[in-house]
Order: C-alpha cells, then structure tokens, then sequence
C-alpha cells in the first residue's frame, strides 16, 4: 500500500484510492458538448459552432426527458451524431441527428428548424420524423407510412437513411435498457428492414453490428449456444491461424510486395443463418474464419491472388471477382478460397485501401473517403440508381403498404449479373426474370416485350435469369403489359410499372364504360343524352354528386364502369334533378327503348368485340364466346362480366341481384380470338392425347391449356381443353373434327350449374 505525508502531524498516512465519479457526474459528461468535440476534428471552426448551436437547441428541447437507462435523453442525439461524425458527414447531417427527435418529442415545428438552422436541416429532420401524429387504421399501416416517409426523403438525400442508420444502431446498442417485451418487435424490424438498407448502401461494418445485435435480442439462448461453440473453435484453430498468418506474410515478403494482413472471422448471425438455410451443424460450417489482404493497387490485388494460389490449393468454384463487376451496393473486392493447414478452409479476400473504405462504410464513403476525382465520383454513384428507383416506384405506388412491399423486394442483398446485347453489365435480385431485366432496361421496353432470347435462344418471359446471361428483349409497339407478369416478376421496380400501367388502363376503360351505361339508363328514362359538363350544369352535377357521394363526375363515370354504383339508380336521380330543371322526356325515344328492354337489345347495349381489357371480364366458368347468346352482369368493383345466356351461375346471380344485369351484344366484328372450354371423353390408349392436339391443330383451334382425370386404369377418360377460337361457327367446326378423330367417345361444352 503507498502512503502519503500528512502535513499537520509530519507522519505518513495511508494513501486514500481516488474517488471514482458519481453517476450524475458521469451523465452530466455524457450529455455535454465535449463528448461530441473530439469527433468534429475534420470540420471548419465555423461548422463546429453552427453544431454547438444545434447541441444546445436539442439540449434545451429535451431537457427533464430521461432515457429508460437513467441518462438524459440528449445522451442518445450526442451518440447519434457521434456516429455520423465517424462516417465525416457534413454539419448539416450532424445538426440533423442531434435535432432528430425534437420534432417527434419536444413539440418544435418545422418552421422553427427552418428559422434556426435553415431548410436544409429542416428537411433532414422531418424526413427522419415518424408520423405519430397521425391516425392510421392499423399499427403496421403507420408503421409502413413511416417507412415510405423515411425512403423518399432518403432518395432525395442520402445524408437522412444515414442519420437513421446511426439512430437506429444506437437504439440497438442499448436494447438492454427497454423492457424485454419489446425486444423481439425491434430486433425483427432491425433485420427486416434496416439491416438490409444498410447492405444495399455498402454500410458493411454497420450491417454486421445491426445483425449482430438483433440476433442477441431476438434468440438470446442460440446466440449464447453459437458464441460458446466460436470461442471453442477459436481456441482450437488458434495454432492453425497463426501458422496460415506467419506463412502469408512470408510469402510476400519473400516477393518484396508489402501488404496489409488482417484476420476475419464470421458474424454469429451469418453462421446462424448458413446453417439453418442449408441445414447444416456447427461443424459442417468451415468458412468462419478468413483473411483480408490489403494492398496498394488494383493489380496488385490479381497479383495477390496468384502468390496465394501458388502457396494454397484454391477450392474450385469458390473466385469471385467483385472488382470486375461490382456489387450493386459498390462493393469491390477479390474472393478466393483455399485449402490451408489440416485440410481447413480459408477465405481471403484482396481489396485496395480505396475498395475497403467503400466496403466497409458504403455510400458515406463519399464523406469519408477524399480521394481524386474518379473515386469520389465512385462514391458519389453508390446506391443512387436504388434510390432514384424509390422515388419512381412512388410515382406510381400511392398506397403505403404498396410501396413498401416494393422496396422490400429491392432490399433482398443477392444479385445475379447479367449482360445487354451490347455487353453492359446490368445487377438483378436473384429470381429476377426476363421481364424485370427489360423493366431495368426502361420501363417503355417493359411495357412492350413480348419475347426474349436468352444466350441466343429463345425463352418463355417468365425465365429466371443466371450469372453471365446475355439477355435479349424483342419489343412490339402495339404490346401492352401482362396481368400475369405479376405472379413472376421479382423487382419492385417492374412490378410497380406494371399495376400502374393497369390501373391506368382499367381507369380509363372504365370510365368509358360507365359513360355508356349511363348514358344508356337515361335513354331508357327518355333522355337522349347525358346533360354536359359545363357552367350552365355545374349546380346539376353537384348535386347528383353529393347524392352518390363522388368527387368529380369522372370519379361517378369510372365507379359506374367497376359496378361501385348501379347506373339505372344514378339515373332516376338525374331525371328527378334534369325535372327541377325544367327537362323534359322524350316521350318517342322513352316508347322505343321500353318496347325493346325486354329483349335485351335496346339500342343502348353494351357491344363487345375483345378489344376491352380491364373493364369487361369474360367468366371463365361458362367462357362465352361470339355467338353464344350473352348477358353482362356488372360486378362490384369488377367491372362488367359477361356470361352465356344458360349459364348456372349467372342465372343464380340474375335471381339474386337482377338489377346489376344490362345488355351486351356482339360487335359483327370481333377483334380477336376468345377462349372456350371443351370436355373430350376418349379411350385409353396409346398417343391419344397427340392425336386429339392434332385434330385440334388441323381445325386451326390453339390450345391454350389442358388438364386430364388420373384413370389411366380405366377404360376411358376425360380431357379438358381450353381453346382459342374465332367465333362459335369455329368451335362447332373444331368440334366435328374431334368426333371423327379415332379414340373419341363424346365432344362437349361444359356448362357450369346447368
């Protein structure tokens, strides 16, 4: 024990251990400017104070607001902050995350940050504001409304998802102080959602924490189980390390090539999620510990690779050249791995300075790394083509939820690279399809494919694209999006394009639609045509819109085309209203058009020649085609469906909502071949199948489907086509055809309820 001189009495006394802090004094430490100062080296004098301007804003917003650990709340923006100022974000983006919470918590407008600190600051922080302040129906609607709020403001500066990313990295850090019962719902969102934005920026070392530390919150007792099993095995190869460590560097050494050797090991997580996707154990997993070489140029990173493929057997399959191609997040770097010591497996990895700056920290390296021009205009690329894409998938995406499914899609971190006819490199997610590749072409090309080639060949549109395809896309002008694309597609950029270009499609259609059935209900009530949309009608318009509950009259139009309103009800309230107005009914046209209601052929009948799309569903439970008798029946929100007079199920909708039902008729001109269901019963044997699609072939009837009964063991069995025909003549004919083909006991048409 050492003792010190007491002056009064001249003896020495023991020496007292130095009191350690007090936990206020700690807080006060925490929450003061100073724990910031030290990180804001890299700034002018002039940003350093307009950042102490913003500190003691935030502190005066928060003050009497504590943490769930005890801490003044301020702690938590001095973190937040700190950790862009790691990252060398600019002053505005630390101001931002210091001020990240006074909107939210504090009762500051918008207008005030705008005052203090300028628009610039003022933007970063509502696009960081969650809408509380909002109602929404439910918890994952707001949740997903904050998610597109937090995107677009992201797309349109970086510098907000960065600020968020540290928010959110911090709010991990000190998960232990929330109550446990929200432990899971914030570590799934972490993983879900934020760890993904950061690997699609390139925040690498970001990415690895948020998984890390959500996996210990969300399987505590598993991460537990798999920390103990590393440190195990660290233990155990730690002789194995060192000796792969000391024979690398004397391998370059002995070359004259200096380096930079740093060990790696995988994340927790990354095991836990190889093992549980490939079914593996512990044990099976042989790749947890690597290397990472840096070195000063980009040959000399090939150069690398060869003296460690001369030194270790490589593992075939196992290159990947990432500096060739980049990732999609801008990541660049050599990956090999070798055959060390003992048989074990050894990634390394080759990258420059310049690549591990952007690997490690994504598109902040723009802040981070000041290099000359052609790196910084590297970094400034990273992530924007993603980003540019948020804000084209909202163009389109109105609905919340939507979007946000959307982006999701974008957020999956695999990617397959692929080639133009003309040899540019173009990054897909993995699963993407022939469809999604023209959709990243330009959305125009999407919309007007029709076929592709892939290799030189030809493949189907929903074929799923592999590394190193060169894909081909075949347009046509008069082409238009698929419904059906929709089940394949795997970006959310396609697949926003194509529900846009269909709602579209189907608005206008409908609108068209329900201008006819209106128009034909006032002609029944003895109106030749609807009153025009002008001033002299306006007060007419307004009020049959207030009684419907629509906005404009061509909201009123399209609800009528979806079947939302019944256009004969619509119209007595026009004729109540044209009345007041002094209209008067045409009492001709009111005898004529009541003479023929009953035959459903009224002048104002619906005619129908293929060319519609969205608005008029042909039921594919009777498949009616021209020349079948037909009736429309409007279904809500559907549109019009049109069935066959003797249908079963359309006699059952008549029974019970006869007044959807309305006139339709066909053009004499149909434009395009419609689908019809045959029912063919023949006898088992050899090559019947080939023989009745042959039959079929000779009647010029394209086969569109066909589904056969398992009763290979019978006598007989039934096959069940459906074709494409020109009008009813051409059925009948195909059906004559089939009854003379040899092994073909009956031809029929299936009637549904009948």
């Amino acid at each position: 024990m050492s003792a010190v001189l007491d002056p009064s009495s001249g003896r020495r006394q023991p020496a007292t251990a130095p009191t350690p802090p007090s936990p206020a004094a700690v807080n006060a430490a925490a929450a003061s400017f100073a724990a910031l100062t030290d990180c804001l080296g890299y700034l002018d004098p002039a940003d350093v104070e307009q950042v102490r301007q913003a500190y003691r804003f935030a502190d005066e917003a928060h003050l009497g607001q504590i943490r769930a650990s005890g801490e003044p709340y301020i702690t938590h923006p001095i973190a937040v902050a700190a950790q862009c100022a790691e990252w060398k974000l600019d002053a505005q983006a630390l101001m931002a995350a210091l001020l990240h919470d006074a909107i939210e918590d504090c009762g500051v407008t918008k207008p005030e940050l705008i005052e203090r600190f300028g628009a610039a600051v003022a933007e970063l922080v509502d696009g960081l504001t969650k809408l509380d302040k909002l109602q929404f129906d439910t918890r994952e609607e707001n949740q997903a409304e904050s998610f597109r709020k937090m995107l677009l403001a992201m797309a349109r500066d970086v510098r907000v998802i960065l600020v968020k990313l540290a928010d959110r990295t911090h709010n991990m850090r000190t998960l232990d102080d929330m109550p446990r019962s929200k432990w899971a719902r914030i570590s799934s969102e972490t993983l879900e959602i934020y760890a993904p934005i950061a690997h699609r920026l390139g925040l690498n070392q970001t990415y690895r924490e948020l998984q890390e530390l959500a996996f210990r919150h969300l399987l505590p007792w598993r991460h537990a189980i798999l920390s103990k099993a590393v440190a195990k095995a660290r233990s155990r190869r730690r002789d194995l390390i060192h000796k792969v460590q000391r024979e690398v560097e004397q391998a370059f050494e002995a070359l004259g090539m200096k380096i930079s050797l740093a060990g790696r090991e995988k994340t927790l997580y990354s095991i836990y999620r190889k093992m549980d996707e490939k079914h593996l154990s512990f044990a099976q997993v042989t790749d947890i510990y690597g290397f990472r070489v840096i070195v000063p140029s980009v040959i000399d990173c090939y150069t690398a690779m060869g003296i460690l493929h001369q030194l270790y057997k490589p593992v075939p399959g196992r290159f990947k050249d990432h500096i060739a191609i980049p990732k999609v997040n801008g990541y660049q770097s050599l990956h090999t791995t070798l055959v060390g010591p003992s048989g074990v497996n050894v990634e390394f990895q080759m990258r420059t300075e310049a690549m591990h700056v952007v690997a490690e920290s994504g598109v902040a390296a723009h802040w981070l790394y000041k290099a000359e021009s052609q790196q910084a205009e590297a970094g400034d690329r990273l992530g924007t083509k993603w980003l540019q894409s948020l804000l084209d998938i909202q163009h389109e995406t109105r609905d919340a939820a939507e979007f946000w499914d959307h982006v999701k899609i974008d957020l999956f971190p695999d990617a397959v690279y692929v080639f133009t006819p003309r040899s540019q490199i173009m990054a897909l997610p993995r699963g993407a399809t022939v469809v999604d590749f023209a959709y990243a072409i330009h959305s125009d090309i999407g919309d007007r494919t029709v076929a592709a080639k892939i290799n030189g060949e030809q493949v189907p549109l929903r074929t799923e694209l592999k590394n190193g395809d060169v894909v081909e896309v075949v347009t046509a002008a008069v082409s238009t999006p698929n419904p059906a694309w929709l089940g394949f597609v795997r970006t959310g950029r396609a697949r926003s394009k194509i529900r846009h270009h269909l709602k579209t499609i189907s608005q206008a259609e409908s609108h068209e639609l329900g201008q006819k059935l209106l128009t034909q209900a006032l002609r029944a009530e003895g109106y030749e045509r609807l009153p025009p949309e002008n001033d002299e009608n306006q007060a007419l318009w307004d009020k049959l819109l207030r009684f419907t509950g629509n906005r404009t009259r061509d909201e009123l139009l399209t609800d009528l085309g979806l079947g939302k309103r019944i256009a004969s009800i619509v119209a007595k309230r026009l004729v109540t209203l044209l009345a007041e107005t002094g209209g008067k009914r045409d009492a001709l046209l009111l005898t004529r058009e009541r003479f023929t209601a009953h035959e459903n052929v009224s002048q104002g009948a619906v005619t129908l020649d293929g060319s519609e799309n969205a608005s008029v569903q042909y039921a594919t439970c009777c498949r009616p085609v021209p020349g079948d008798r037909i009736v429309g029946y409007l279904g809500r929100g559907e549109g019009l469906v049109v069935h066959t007079e003797d249908c079963g199920v359309a006699r059952r909708l008549q029974h019970k909502d006869a007044e959807r039902f309305i006139g339709v008729e066909w053009s004499d001109e149909p434009v395009r071949a419609f689908e019809a269901q045959l029912l063919v019963t023949v006898s088992n044997g050899k090559s019947v199948l080939a023989r009745v699609a042959s039959a079929l072939a000779s009647a010029e009837a394209d086969i569109t489907h066909v589904d056969m009964d398992d009763e290979r063991a019978q006598d007989a069995c039934d096959l069940r086509f459906v074709v494409a025909v020109r009008d009813r003549g051409h059925l009948e004919s195909a059906m004559r055809t089939l009854r003379r083909t040899p092994a073909v006991i009956q031809v029929r048409r299936p009637r549904p309820g009948s």
